[in-house]
């Protein structure tokens, strides 16, 4: 261990002992002074009892060869058991203190809580898996578990074969994780990582994941109650996630309900709406909300319900969240441009709705102004949810039962009309706020730590060099990374100006491929509509292939990239820009040649990967969290 793993596991029982302090157990009083250790403030919302709310199932925890810290081989469901699991994959060279060893802190504090309590300590497990096996041995497991294993709730040290092995856990886990290195390759010894926990119900499924900015004792204690107590039939536990089968709604097709309460208390998301539209997160401004339309829970809820309601299509098949996925960045990942009803042509790529709220423009074109207006863009457009009219759709949410009540509830007695249903949909994508990024807590949060030695050439680039802050804007308190313009850098000039191959390579089967001539694919294939830009909204020349900055908050979550998503990577578009964009008449004048070297690219998307939020697991969840059936107290 070389000194290292001692020396992290000291940081680890300084944090826990500085949560202790934070805490006093649980019995400090509520005016006391709250600490600076991440996770160690007292919560600033009243946390649900257990039981008085339901966990979404979101998938099931996969299973797969591991080495326990005795180098014995096992099965990581045969480690589950029949227990509550709360699993963190961690590795011990960690030294940020927002990162594994605060998850090892707060697990601490949740393992000697639950072990004052008899009747928990054998319903629960906490599992420690390492994502670092080449060092991460059997036997520096078994050390650095030290002092945390032999105590009930019972606590596992795993790690396993090889990166080989670990691969397709971490894959369906959703744990990115990116070796750090110099300028010459050499591995620096530490990992990019976002910190994740996973709350585990006895048969195997994931309920819930935790990031370094939701990760708190008491909630967790909290939630690992309240499965408990599903479990032993105290509540009603939900229902798994029906799938595009169902008759009404896909997502929305569960047959319970989901209370207000839930929505007011969900890890603090939406538990002070105050503050959410009057505070700023860190890195971001106070969010602009309409005085006309202030946020509550009931809207947000109904919000939601609408997001995720196939119906609101022309033929009860497509919903808002078919393009807008949470779980690829409210954007699609697999589409380089959307497709509507029918499987009907977008012409353009999904923008993400994260931050949505801050934005000024919205549609890659600008045209709409607000969220309350935006909405009805895609409601209303033939190749996207294809309702014939505004009244159409009102007059077919009048008629849903499970509506019943829900907009007057909402809205002080008024019922589905176009203003309510842009406002509920609008109040929903509002609450989708997403900051507090490693950036964020390096640049305003002066945590030094928080960044890579290559994040932190990449933003030295980014500002200077590179140019970017030109358009993608840092301010002084906080970055939207968007200038809300629009500007010509080519991408929709070249794509005017195409010129179809003589032949063209199509796949036939996997791995199989046919030379066509480019005109019979073509008569066989749909005639790829024109695109413009902001042209075809002011009809003004100088608009031609013009489009809006987007920000770049979560940016690499949200591929692929551009208006026409024409480039799959990151770092694609560093190229692209490297290379000063398209030339065409009425390219953008701040664009030209940059030079970066291939290290200084590698740097540049090492600091855009570096620019997502702390808390976009916990926004996923509340997306695939339990349909709402009935958001009504």
């Amino acid at each position: 261990m070389n000194m290292r793993t001692p020396l992290l596991f000291a940081l680890t029982i300084a944090l826990v002992s500085s949560l202790a302090a934070a805490h006093g157990e649980r019995e400090q009083p509520k005016n006391e002074p709250q600490i600076e250790a991440p996770g160690g403030a007292l919560l600033d919302f009243t946390a649900p009892s257990p039981g008085t709310y339901s966990l979404p199932i979101l998938k099931f925890a996969k299973d797969g060869d591991v080495l326990t810290n005795d180098g014995n081989v096992t099965r990581l469901h045969d480690v589950f058991g029949n227990r509550i699991v709360v699993l963190s994959l961690i590795y011990t060279y960690c030294n940020d203190a927002r990162g594994c060893p605060l998850a090892l802190a707060v697990l601490q504090q949740v393992q000697r809580r639950l072990n004052a309590q008899p009747t928990m300590q054998d319903r629960v497990r906490l599992v420690s898996l390492s994502f670092d096996p080449v060092r991460d041995k059997p036997a520096v497991m078994r050390r650095y578990g030290t002092g945390f294993t032999g105590i009930d709730p019972g606590w596992w040290f795993l790690t396993t074969a090889s990166e080989t092995q670990l691969a397709p856990i971490l894959s369906h886990y959703g744990q990115s994780i990116i070796k750090e290195k110099d300028e010459q390759g050499v591995f620096l010894g530490t990992f990019a990582h976002v910190l994740r926990l996973f709350l585990i119900d006895s048969s195997r499924r994931i309920r819930n994941i935790y990031s370094a900015g939701f990760l708190h004792a008491d909630t967790l204690i909290n939630d690992i109650k309240t499965l408990a107590l599903e479990e032993a039939g105290a509540t009603t536990a939900p229902s798994s996630l029906q799938g595009a089968g169902d008759d009404k709604t896909g997502y929305e097709s569960s047959n319970y309900e989901t209370r207000t309460r839930s929505l007011q208390s969900r890890k603090g998301q939406v538990a002070d709406l105050d503050a959410l539209a009057k505070h700023r997160p860190l890195g971001l401004p106070a969010m602009p909300v309409p005085a006309d339309n202030p946020l509550t829970p009931e809207k947000i809820g109904l919000g939601r319900k609408l997001f995720f309601d196939r119906r609101l299509s022309l033929n009860n098949t497509f919903s808002c969240a078919m393009c807008h996925i949470p779980e690829q960045g409210f954007t699609s990942n697999e589409l380089a441009t959307a497709v509507g009803v029918e499987g009907r042509t977008v012409r353009r790529n999904t923008p993400t709705l994260y931050n949505v709220a801050y934005v000024d423009a919205l549609f890659h074109d600008g045209r709409e102004t607000t969220l309350e207006h935006q909405i009805w863009s895609p409601l209303l457009a033939k190749n996207e949810m294809a309702n014939p009219s505004i009244g159409f759709l009102i007059e077919k949410l009048k008629k849903m039962a499970d509506y019943d009540g829900l907009f007057e509830d909402a809205f002080d007695g008024r019922p589905p009309t176009i203003e309510t249903i842009g406002m509920a949909i609008a109040s929903y994508e509002r609450s989708l706020v997403s900051a507090a990024s490693p950036f964020d807590h390096w640049y305003y949060g002066k945590q030094s730590a928080a960044l890579s030695d290559s994040a932190k050439r990449g933003y030295r680039l980014f500002t200077g060099k590179a140019g970017c802050s030109a358009c993608h804007i840092i301010d002084t308190n906080d970055a939207l990374f968007t200038d809300n313009l629009l500007h010509n850098t080519g991408v929709g000039y070249a794509a005017s100006m195409y010129k179809r191959p003589a032949t063209r390579k199509l796949t036939v089967a996997p791995g199989i491929f046919i030379e066509f001539d480019g005109q019979v694919v073509a008569d066989a294939s749909e005639t790829p509509p024109n695109d413009l830009g902001r042209y075809e909204i002011t009809q003004d020349p100088a608009d031609r292939w013009k489009y809006k900055t987007p920000s770049l908050r979560n940016v690499s979550l949200t591929a692929p990239y551009m208006h026409n998503g024409s480039m799959p990577t990151l770092r694609t578009v560093v190229e692209f820009y490297n290379r000063g964009g398209t030339a065409n008449e009425g390219l953008d004048p701040l664009l030209g040649t940059l030079g970066l070297s291939n290290s200084e690219i590698e740097d540049l998307v090492v600091f855009l990967e570096s620019l997502t939020g702390d808390n976009v697991d916990v926004l996923v969840s509340d997306a695939f969290a339990a349909p709402i059936g009935d958001i009504r107290r």
